[in-house]
């Protein structure tokens, strides 16, 4: 950890835009990070047998804008798909706090606007991406390849997203502290 807080320096020597650059760069290896949660889940929940008696129950899932088919997996799509994508949130929120960003920002006030503007994102990917995979089924690509195709463009989405509305919540850094 040592090399990354040389890295972080001596990018804040040379000025803004290259310490932006670098968080950028964090911040997309981060966001692998999340998004391998996120497809390990995607593929491993739906394996558990309640799991899987959702999905080959034979009924549609439809509340509120959301709709997921019964022909890409119903409420167990539902559920397994935005199962993952908190998880990856999650994973996110406290990496890029303290690796990408290096903030000391109070996190009873960051953490709530996370969680709204998570949301809204999530509610987002949870209409587009079982709407993306009945798209990609409908044109004969396989389960998998459908939910893991809409799940990369959702994640994208959220990707260009995120990292702007992190670089504002997450804007006061550490302060150094003198080793002794």
């Amino acid at each position: 950890m040592a090399k990354l807080k040389d890295i972080d320096s001596k990018a804040a020597e040379k000025g803004s835009v290259l310490t932006t650059v670098w968080q950028f760069v964090k911040f997309i290896v981060v966001s692998l990070l999340a998004m391998i949660v996120q497809f390990a889940l995607l593929n491993l929940l739906k394996l558990l047998p309640p799991i899987q008696e959702l999905y080959t129950n034979g009924q549609d899932f439809r509340w509120w804008v959301f709709f997921c088919p019964a022909a890409i997996g119903g409420l167990g799509y539902f559920i397994v798909n935005n199962t993952a994508n908190i998880a990856a949130q999650i994973v996110s929120f406290f990496v890029n706090r303290e690796k990408t960003f290096n903030s000391s920002a109070n996190i009873a006030v960051t953490l709530p606007i996370y969680i709204v503007f998570t949301i809204a994102l999530i509610a987002f990917s949870a209409w587009l991406n079982p709407t993306l995979k009945n798209v990609f089924i409908g044109h004969g690509w396989g389960d998998d390849l459908a939910a893991n195709t809409a799940t990369m463009i959702c994640s994208a989405i959220q990707f260009f997203l995120y990292f702007p509305v992190d670089k504002i919540l997450f804007h006061k850094p550490k302060e150094e502290t003198a080793d002794a």
